[in-house]
């Protein structure tokens, strides 16, 4: 049961990955006018991205300094994601999984 939970777990940080990725891209051809925003389903595709990204990339933003025009909030974002978050999840899974808690401190 804990692994099929910490599988789902690690699959939708897995597509939440590719969300971030894809709002990325989608501002990027917005911003070079690729994409009509004016467009009912273009609007839709973007307004489901912000809101699927903006409550974690508010608070990055908030903390690193104004580069301009420059976002770099989705990048620290996915660092958080691959160097943190995940391996942490991974040692919590091995921990419960072997029942090896010591694992967990050192």
């Amino acid at each position: 049961m804990i692994t099929i939970a910490f599988t789902l777990l690690f699959f939708v940080i897995r597509i939440y990955t590719y969300v971030v990725i894809g709002a990325v891209i989608f501002s990027l051809l917005g911003s070079f006018g690729v994409l009509d925003m004016r467009n009912r389903t273009v609007w839709s595709i973007g307004d489901f991205l912000n809101r699927a990204t903006e409550p974690l990339l508010n608070p990055i933003r908030r903390v690193l300094p104004n580069f301009g025009a420059i976002d770099l909030s989705p990048m620290i974002l996915l660092a958080l994601i691959q160097l943190a978050i995940l391996p942490i999840l991974e040692r919590l899974y091995e921990a419960i999984a072997t029942g090896r808690w010591l694992s967990l401190i050192v």
